[in-house]
């Protein structure tokens, strides 16, 4: 499953005899359906094989409103998609040929998912999408979408993923000022430092226009934290370009990040270049770029100590011992059960309780209610 199922459907059916079935991200809603029909051919004495990669984002959109009235037993948190495809063609990406050009969810199905979703006790929704700030429906974009979820009662937060800073704008840069729903956690890719890198990616960006941007966002939202994607080994990248990639992570200094080597994808710009990076000297510049972004992740959390965080509890943590949720910053935080006085540990998902964060750890939080 997947964009490379999407992209190799037929070529993987022919040339991996265990396989049964081949689906697109587009197709995963037909999924019940698939399994039935290969259990229905079997049942028959026949090798049924399924290869399912077309499927109109439109269809999808109908498809996850009908899924979202089906009632089950939710997490508090949620993600609603309202937005498939990339026009960008990024020379790296496989996106744009597998998902198709950007589509828009209806801003009225949106709503009426997020209601829904409420409803069933949800209290926070992610909205998903490709390039998710490229939405637009009707003349609204992605801050008035943004504003008209905020006013639906019981719904305290809301997050969205991923974005593009070529489709930032000064309304949705001033709503993570003026929406108090909108979450303090922005995930902003960049993938490089360096202009002469991000040209052959045809990101259409600077290092400079994206540190301006990360500027426009914190003067709006002052304790705004952030996150980014990095791919080191691009065709051509040099040491000075890495040292630039560097140079920004110095600069913008993130609480998260993602970041990997380059991986050829077939049929891209770039899986043809002539100019490929040697494996060892990516895995030598993903090793010394994940120490400093660990680092500067690390530093963030430790500077959570002493505070107080609103938390929205989910469910106890594996170890069983702790009521586990999420911060406004997106990190897990812990509670011990031994700490919540008279609170039952059940009673507390789905609520949204301050936090005294008493430890910092590597990729999570710790703390006792602040009640």
């Amino acid at each position: 499953a997947g964009c490379v199922a999407q992209a190799e459907g037929a070529e993987i059916i022919a040339r991996a005899p265990v396989v049964d079935m081949v689906f697109g991200p587009q197709t995963f809603q037909q999924l019940p359906a698939m399994l039935d029909e290969i259990d229905d051919g079997r049942a028959r004495g026949d090798k049924p094989k399924l290869v399912r990669t077309e499927f109109p984002a439109a269809e999808k959109f109908d498809a996850l409103q009908a899924i979202a009235r089906k009632p089950v037993t939710r997490s508090p948190s949620a993600f609603v998609t309202v937005q498939e495809g990339c026009d960008k063609f990024c020379t790296f990406c496989v996106v744009p040929y597998t998902r198709g050009e950007e589509v828009s969810r209806a801003r009225a199905d949106i709503i009426a998912e997020a209601r829904a979703l409420v409803a069933e006790g949800v209290s926070e929704i992610t909205l998903l999408g490709q390039n998710v700030n490229a939405w637009e429906h009707d003349g609204t974009r992605l801050d008035g979408l943004l504003a008209q979820l905020g006013e639906i009662e019981g719904l305290e937060r809301l997050r969205f993923t991923t974005s593009h800073p070529r489709d930032m704008d000064a309304a949705l840069i001033a709503a993570h000022g003026d929406n108090k729903k909108l979450m303090p956690y922005l995930h902003l890719p960049v993938q490089s430092g360096s202009d002469t890198v991000l040209k052959a990616m045809n990101r259409k960006h600077s290092a400079r226009d994206y540190i301006e941007l990360v500027k426009k966002f914190r003067a709006a939202r002052p304790d705004l934290a952030l996150s980014s994607d990095f791919i080191v080994g691009f065709p051509g990248e040099t040491e000075e370009d890495f040292a630039a990639t560097m140079a920004l992570v110095e600069e913008v200094n993130y609480a998260q990040a993602f970041s990997f080597k380059y991986s050829p994808r077939p049929g891209t710009p770039a899986a043809d270049a002539a100019t490929q990076i040697d494996e060892a000297v990516k895995a030598a510049r993903l090793a010394r770029l994940q120490e400093l972004l660990n680092a500067q992740q690390i530093a963030f959390n430790q500077a959570q100590k002493g505070r107080v965080l609103p938390v929205l509890f989910d469910k106890p943590s594996k170890s069983g011992d702790q009521m586990s949720g999420r911060s406004p910053y997106l990190q897990p935080v812990h509670v011990p059960f031994d700490s919540l006085g008279n609170h039952d540990a059940a009673a507390l998902r789905g609520r949204i309780l301050p936090v005294e964060i008493t430890g910092a750890h590597a990729n999570s939080l710790s703390g006792i209610l602040a009640l």
